[in-house]
């Protein structure tokens, strides 16, 4: 059962309490408030933002939102201090504004700031709400993805992609969802996927215009093939087993 602060508690917990108070507004104040003191033209010597291209005051945007986000951050924590100072002239610190019992000394120690017990301390829950836009882009690729589709094989989104990708994007092989790719020219998605056939040996066998005279080109593809052991040397026709090197 928690116990009735005392006098001297009391006071110890006042003084770290007022020492918090000043070492806040001291930071927020002598920051200019995080420099959100200056307005923005102010502060960059822009006239306007209006005629730059987004990407031109990219840099100066998120400096701003940092600067907003520790102002708030300090903001929110001075009034949680000046609270328990409050509560301390009211007689109310130290008891729980939930059950109304006694706050462990303990808890107090850690979090002086505390209006809870731990029991009625309100839980902070992750919220999954996602913005609406990434409706519209699941699948991946959005509403271009035909993966999905087991009657479509037809170029899609994911395949524009794709080929955009392979002329190389700012992504390293560190980055890469393969971890052990070291080949920027195999970063991008399924980089080793077949180009323009199915099979592999569809890339290094050839007939003529009649479709009778097969011929097989000796290419990396034929080489990896016959490495991998999914060939058999002696099946290829004879004027072409007759130069194999094998």
């Amino acid at each position: 059962m928690a116990l009735r602060l005392d006098r001297d508690k009391i006071e110890s917990l006042r003084r770290q309490l007022l020492e918090e108070q000043s070492d806040l507004r001291k930071r927020i104040n002598e920051n200019s408030h995080y420099g959100l003191a200056a307005s923005y033209r102010d502060s960059t010597g822009e006239l306007s933002s209006n005629d730059n291209h987004p990407a031109d005051i990219g840099t100066d945007m998120f400096e701003r939102s940092k600067d907003s986000a520790l102002l708030e951050k300090e903001a929110f924590r001075l009034e949680r201090v000046e609270a328990a100072l409050e509560r301390m002239n009211t007689g109310e610190y130290g008891r729980c504004v939930a059950c109304g019992k006694f706050i462990p000394i303990e808890r107090l120690d850690a979090l002086p700031t505390a209006i809870y017990c731990v029991e009625h301390e309100p839980r902070q829950n992750t919220s999954n709400d996602r913005p609406v836009e990434e409706e519209f882009l699941m699948p991946p690729f959005g509403r271009t993805s035909l993966d999905g589709q087991g009657d479509q094989n037809g170029f899609d989104g994911e395949d524009a992609w794709q080929i955009v990708e392979s002329w190389g994007t700012s992504n390293t092989p560190a980055m890469a969802e393969n971890n052990n790719v070291d080949d920027y020219n195999l970063m991008f998605i399924e980089a080793e996927e077949n180009d323009g056939y199915v099979e592999s040996l569809e890339s290094f066998l050839a007939t003529d215009i009649t479709g009778h005279h097969v011929s097989v080109v000796r290419n990396r593809a034929y080489h990896r093939y016959m490495a991998d052991n999914e060939g058999d040397h002696l099946l290829e026709p004879d004027d072409d087993r007759d130069r194999s090197p094998y």
